[in-house]
């Protein structure tokens, strides 16, 4: 086995593979404190009588400055995320997100940043400032990249008539293959292309849309809650779209005013207590302007706090007044669902479409209905 081979195992089992695998040195010894500083606090090590990493024990020489310093030395990048989202969510190391010297030092990212909107109730506001500039990184990378996708499903659905305008997204493949079948050379099995052809691409001049998300703060939506944040941000101000955000728990906050600024929005969010999502449901049923020209979506894991019969009626009647009532139970980049399905499944039978989105596809399914 190589040495590097032997330095994997010896960091996997730990000190007592020193006789047989030997001591680390250097930089591995450094990897291997810094390893012990976070996963010696592991208390399932104990119950399965495994050996027990020495930074849990008792007190360490790493400070959470120095353990930030070393791993982003130490490990690659995608390695150091893992550290620290498993610091905060797992260990709840909360000084990574509430101590000034290391705020200053900690690198954006998406781990980080739900810690931050977890343990913002417990910042003064110096360390709330920089704690702020994680937000606003991590939702900047956010919004690009979503804004990309809103402006490709809102960019107009092609028509069926040709025109003269030559652009690549709009070749019609279909039309031209049929047209220039006469060039095939069947020897060199090769199509010449004389004239080939394109489809007009029609905007969407239509009578705006309302859409309203009503998003569950709850501590297990978090993830959903700043996707939501963000696509409302995307949504606002689109041609054709009117949007609300409304967040709710027992109570229900409009966040409309905020809707341009996901950041704010975020510091605005206040996680956890109970679901009462058939009062979120009814507020939305207030805001509806034209019920056949909106989209109610409701983003939440569906285990209703308050009375799931007054939620199904709530819901049934939107859906039958023509509202399109989407039920989300995950909208992340993931969008891997975590709901209760005997709830989700008397809304669907309600009228409600039930299921969970990436933010994209919610722009999508957003973009085909007001194009109609």
């Amino acid at each position: 086995m190589s040495d590097s081979g032997l330095e994997r195992w010896r960091l996997i089992l730990g000190d007592p593979a020193d006789g047989s695998l030997g001591a680390l040195a250097g930089d591995a010894a450094g990897r291997d404190a810094a390893l012990d500083w976070l996963y010696g606090r592991d208390e399932e090590l104990d119950r399965r009588d495994i050996r027990r990493r020495q930074g849990g024990t008792g007190g360490s020489r790493l400070t959470t400055v120095d353990w930030l310093d070393d791993i982003v030395r130490l490990f690659p990048k995608e390695t150091v995320e893992r550290f620290q989202r498993d610091a905060v969510e797992r260990y709840e190391v909360h000084d990574i997100v509430t101590d000034p010297a290391v705020l200053e030092r900690i690198e954006p990212n998406p781990g980080l940043l739900r810690a931050v909107l977890r343990t913002k109730h417990l910042m003064n506001p110096e360390v709330l400032r920089l704690a702020r500039r994680i937000v606003e990184a991590v939702v900047r990378d956010l919004t690009e990249k979503l804004a990309t996708e809103v402006r490709r499903s809102f960019s107009g659905a092609r028509a069926r008539q040709p025109t003269r305008f030559k652009q690549a997204r709009d070749f019609d493949a279909r039309r031209t293959i049929r047209v220039n079948l006469g060039h095939y050379d069947p020897e060199k099995r090769r199509l010449s292309v004389e004239t080939p052809y394109f489809l007009a691409r029609n905007r969407r001049h239509l009578a705006p849309w309302q859409v309203i998300l009503l998003v569950d703060q709850s501590g297990s939506m978090l993830p959903s809650v700043i996707h939501s944040a963000v696509t409302a941000s995307c949504l606002y101000g689109l041609p054709g779209v009117k949007t609300h955000l409304i967040a709710f728990d027992t109570e229900v906050v409009d966040l409309t005013s905020d809707v341009s600024d996901p950041v704010e929005l975020l510091m605005k969010t206040q996680l956890g207590g109970g679901t009462d999502i058939a009062r979120a449901v009814r507020y939305a049923a207030q805001l509806v302007e034209r019920p056949r020209r909106t989209i109610v979506a409701i983003v939440s894991d569906f285990f209703e706090g308050g009375s799931e019969a007054a939620l199904v009626r709530a819901v049934r009647e939107l859906a039958d007044q023509g509202s399109t009532v989407l039920g989300l139970a995950a909208l992340d980049e993931q969008a891997d669902p975590a709901y209760d399905r005997a709830c989700a499944q008397r809304l669907a039978d309600a009228g409600a479409w039930m299921g969970a989105m990436t933010p994209g596809q919610l722009a999508e399914f957003v973009a085909e209905r007001v194009g109609r």
